[in-house]
């Protein structure tokens, strides 16, 4: 059966390419490193957990490893991949390859226009601000959207950001954040001080925009409170 409809695909990879989506040619591209698995259902998983081609194509092997049916030489394959569109400086999407407040948030409009689920995204920056890669975590429900801390940990521990940017969308027509955003910003925020790492922003995206932490100054506050100094505190016995 597998063999039959590999076939027809790389016939349509001959003979009508432009009708082939993202995951289809996710797939056919799997098929150089898993011989003999449906890559299809591999292919959805990728791109459910990373939201887009670049962003599989930027992450690091730890990260593609997470990813069910992804095995380490699969998520080696994949990396090389990657290695090659960065050394050609060649990406699939208008992700910026450096970070700058205009440039992320016209990419980010662009990125969650059509969105009909939340997501949280964390973007990982490099000591020069390139954006290294990102990864996107849901939910089985549209309207709601959590992240494990096992998960968090993962992704610092495997990229060492020099800096991190969080970004969510609202499915409603409002960016403003919740009791909820504002937790979930302290929380992430105690995740880079134990990491050595800069919280640049927590970037809200909704129908009626954007809303940032950094510009608003609300990171700056969360930072005075949950920061490298609340483990100086003398102790007394």
């Amino acid at each position: 059966m597998h063999e039959g409809h590999r076939q027809r695909m790389l016939e349509r990879l001959e003979k009508a390419e432009d009708t082939l989506d993202e995951h289809e040619l996710l797939e056919i591209l799997l098929y150089n490193a898993i011989p003999r698995k449906n890559t299809n259902e591999i292919a959805h998983r990728l791109l459910s957990s990373f939201g887009s081609l670049g962003a599989i194509f930027r992450a690091g092997t730890e990260q593609l490893m997470a990813v069910g049916g992804v095995g380490e030489s699969t998520a080696a394959y994949l990396r090389c991949i990657g290695l090659f569109y960065e050394k050609m400086e060649f990406g699939d999407d208008d992700l910026p390859s450096a970070f700058s407040y205009n440039s992320f948030s016209q990419y980010l409009l662009a990125h969650f226009k059509d969105a009909a689920h939340e997501y949280v995204e964390f973007y990982a920056l490099d000591s020069s601000d390139r954006i290294k890669y990102h990864v996107r975590y849901t939910s089985s429900e549209a309207d709601k959207v959590s992240v494990a801390p096992e998960d968090v940990s993962r992704f610092f521990a495997s990229c060492r950001p020099s800096a991190v940017i969080v970004v969510h969308n609202h499915l409603c027509n409002s960016s403003s954040p919740s009791s909820s955003d504002d937790l979930f910003t302290e929380q992430v925020q105690m995740f880079c001080v134990l990491n050595g790492a800069e919280f640049y922003d927590h970037i809200i995206v909704s129908s009626a925009g954007l809303y940032s932490y950094h510009l608003e100054r609300r990171l700056d506050t969360i930072k005075q409170v949950y920061n490298t100094g609340i483990f100086g505190a003398k102790l007394k016995s």
